[in-house]
């Protein structure tokens, strides 16, 4: 077939309401491919280029634009997120027409914000097409993500940044965070929109040039000094979820954990990380377990930082935690103390140790149930185990031990940012999430949240350690480049040396408010340009 029949086969297809639906439908669909497991981030491309090209083809109808972008949002949305039917289905206890209906609703939700992004975007008068397709597309796009992130606790997944740490334009990533890929990306998008419509050449190739070009450039620069070499061990459990949170699977859950720890590093200081909840049980129930366990570690000169439950019994209050039992820093305790203090008394040795991390931003359903007292009753889906935490503090101290201060995220947090960012300092020297993706299976999922992982060390330019129940466990510079990895579904222990790093990258220091300033700056300039241009017609 040739493609001049080719293509009119297309403009035939894309002039009615059917055919355009169903072109938008699979040009959303096709951009779960540029995320992980898959990583071909060039899918990206094509596909708002292709929809760019439909919404010209669209008739001046609101509700038809609205529509088309509305399918296009959703089907990259289930397209990314149907790994989370997999929970529900395995654990929820719901008919699975029920779950994927879920999913479905739930897609349909956060599709709202880039539909209208792309709507208003389409629709705004007095705005060229060069000015539509550079700067204000980029910018409502922009502006959708951050209320996708931000309203009704937020779901920042799928940003389109994570796609294309192994390109250029991740080097805006220290400088502006993930949404400064993101920014470049729409940008781009929008350029080649013009240059296939023969529409501002120049200017389109110019600003493609100068993306790229400087992404290269600031991929080069280095943002923080490396500290002294650390040993590190990630242990693997790969505790079967329908056994965890039973009381009889404890003890063996726990003598796994221990055995594998003992295959790191023996005879040398070494930070050992056990995942999210590794210790299914709350902390006042496990002390005769944990008090030996720490004062052991301490003689061999090891800290274990492990996922456990916590509890207070003044306020009644559950916490997704992490604990940091073993070899402390000196300076946690006054020097005439340190000899006397027995070590089940020092801090990071009890319940009253401030050296742990509470978890902040809880998963809705996972760790907490909205309107808790209509859905508990409606499936198991709405009663899992530990769905009743209490919310840890947005800035809390890192975790330390005596080589190195640690900033921690659980699970879910690493994919906020702003969060993590909050919590780190100049002398943050390694970046910690412990996670128990298990929930998922074998989907996608699992892959996806490695590669937001991934993203928080580069922007941040500091090694991360993702440890996880079983898999993805991995190990991340500064940069990004992954120094190992353990295969999913196995029970075993990464052990490597990294080098944590003192610094501050400009995202660091300034965060978002630099696109916020852009975005500002961006819209006040359209709009007085087109007040212009109409004060100009009248005249």
């Amino acid at each position: 077939m040739s493609d001049p029949v080719l293509i009119k086969k297309l403009n035939n297809l894309t002039k009615h309401l059917y055919g355009q639906l169903f072109v938008a439908f699979i040009l959303g669909a096709l951009q779960v491919f540029a995320f992980a497991p898959f990583e071909q981030w060039w899918v990206i491309y094509p596909t708002f280029v292709g929809f760019f090209l439909l919404q010209k083809q669209l008739q001046k109808s609101t509700r038809r634009h609205f529509l088309v972008s509305f399918i296009f949002s959703i089907s990259s949305l289930i397209a990314t997120l149907c790994w989370i039917y997999v929970s529900m289905d395995l654990y929820g206890g719901m008919p699975k027409i029920v779950s994927a209906l879920l999913i479905v609703l739930l897609c349909a939700y956060l599709a709202i914000y880039p539909s209208l992004a792309l709507w208003a975007s389409s629709r705004l008068l007095g705005v060229s097409d060069t000015q539509r397709y550079l700067l204000l597309i980029p910018v409502f796009w922009l502006i959708s993500d951050w209320l996708r992130g931000y309203v009704l606790t937020g779901f920042p997944w799928g940003y389109l940044g994570y796609s294309h740490a192994d390109t250029p334009l991740v080097g805006f990533a220290p400088v502006l965070g993930v949404q400064g890929i993101t920014l470049a990306i729409m940008v781009i998008c929008g350029a080649l929109t013009l240059l296939i419509q023969k529409q501002k050449i120049g200017l389109s190739l110019s600003v493609i040039s100068a993306l790229l070009i400087s992404g290269f450039i600031l991929q080069q620069q280095q943002y923080t000094t490396a500290q002294p070499e650390l040993n590190v061990s990630l242990v693997q459990g790969n505790i079967d979820q329908h056994q965890k949170w039973k009381k009889e699977y404890l003890s063996p859950s726990l003598q796994k954990y221990l055995t594998l720890s003992e295959t790191g590093l023996d005879d040398q200081a070494e930070l050992i990380i056990w995942p999210e909840s590794a210790i299914a049980a709350l902390d006042v129930n496990v002390q005769e377990f944990l008090q030996p366990l720490s004062a052991d570690l301490a003689a061999k000169n090891k800290t274990l930082m492990t996922g456990i439950i916590g509890y207070e019994s003044k306020t009644d209050s559950y916490y997704n935690s992490i604990i940091t039992l073993g070899k402390l820093p000196r300076q946690q305790l006054p020097n005439q103390q340190l000899s006397k203090q027995p070590l089940s008394e020092q801090p990071g040795y009890s319940l009253q140790s401030g050296n742990r991390y509470q978890k902040h931003h809880l998963l809705p359903i996972g760790e907490f149930v909205p309107f808790e007292h209509l859905l508990r009753p409606l499936a198991p889906y709405f009663n899992l185990p530990m769905s009743s935490f209490q919310r840890g503090a947005q800035l809390q101290n890192n975790l330390q031990t005596e080589q190195v201060s640690i900033a921690a995220a659980i699970c879910y947090e690493i994919a906020f940012p702003e969060l993590l960012r909050k919590n780190i300092g100049e002398k943050t020297g390694v970046l910690l999430t412990v996670s128990n993706d298990a929930w998922f299976g074998n989907s996608i999922g699992p892959d996806q949240h490695l590669q937001i992982a991934r993203m928080r060390a580069i922007e941040f330019a500091r090694p991360l350690l993702r440890s996880t129940n079983n898999g993805v466990t991995a190990i991340f510079d500064g940069s990004g480049n992954e120094l190992g990895r353990l295969p999913a579904n196995v029970a075993a222990v990464l052990s490597k040396k990294i080098q944590p790093a003192f610094g501050q990258t400009p995202y660091q220091y300034a965060g978002s408010y630099p696109l916020y300033l852009y975005s500002l700056l961006v819209l006040l300039g359209l709009f007085l340009s087109s007040r212009y241009k109409k004060q100009k017609t009248k005249s």
